[in-house]
């Protein structure tokens, strides 16, 4: 299974990406630059985190806008999984492969925590190597991760068991119905607030982020060889 991991301008998790795919893995990946035209021969996307092109605007409104975007979408839609983590949320809402946005947290303050979250559904190929109910502890760091949706969207999401994750013990930034991350309709495409890549290993503080990593390649697995 091959991974790309994609890097704007701004980007700063994306060798923490790199790395966890190695290291969980040890399957290919390579870091593929925002001005990217192809995508051809990756079976899997991860967008980072970080503050792609400055969060100028608002976080991920001019990145949606990069050439390899369009690429992102093109494999978005063919069934590959994509993966956007923190600032990688952002910009996929921006780029309309997610529903809802991720507004200022409702303190205002950039907050930079391990927080419990709750696995609500392993109906994705993100979290089949969870439990249903299963309570893990992830890192979360930014000002801009209150995730909002409309009351039709927000019924959507629930209707279609979209909402995969969300916060326990605490709302760390006023996210709408606790909820820290989604998966679209076809359930191919997540975007979360907390960094599964920086929780690996025990000596991180937490291995509860491996599972998203071994889900993906497991579900691959599946797929390629069913």
């Amino acid at each position: 299974m091959r991974f790309a991991v994609v890097v704007f301008p701004g980007s700063n998790c994306d060798e923490d990406a790199l790395r966890a795919i190695k290291s969980v893995l040890n399957e290919p990946v390579d870091l593929i630059w925002h001005q990217t035209a192809s995508l051809e021969g990756y079976d899997a996307v991860i967008i980072p985190g970080g503050f792609a092109y400055g969060d100028y605007l608002r976080a991920g409104a001019i990145a949606r806008f990069a050439p390899v975007i369009t690429e992102v979408k093109r494999l978005a839609q063919a069934g590959h999984p994509v993966l956007g983590i923190c600032n990688g949320f952002q910009v996929l809402t921006e780029a309309g492969l997610l529903p809802g946005a991720l507004l200022p947290n409702n303190h205002l303050q950039f907050r930079c925590d391990i927080v419990g979250l709750r696995v609500e559904t392993t109906r994705t190929p993100f979290t089949a190597d969870y439990r249903a109910g299963q309570q893990i502890r992830l890192p979360i760091a930014h000002a801009q991760g209150s995730y909002f949706a409309d009351d039709a969207a927000l019924q959507e999401l629930r209707e279609h068991d979209q909402i995969v994750f969300r916060y326990l013990g605490g709302n760390p930034n006023g996210s709408v119905d606790n909820i820290a991350g989604i998966v679209n309709r076809q359930r191919n495409v997540l975007g979360m607030m907390p960094h599964p890549e920086r929780a690996i290993h025990l000596l991180l503080g937490s291995s509860d982020g491996a599972p998203i990593f071994t889900s993906l390649l497991r579900s691959w697995k599946e797929a390629v060889y069913a």
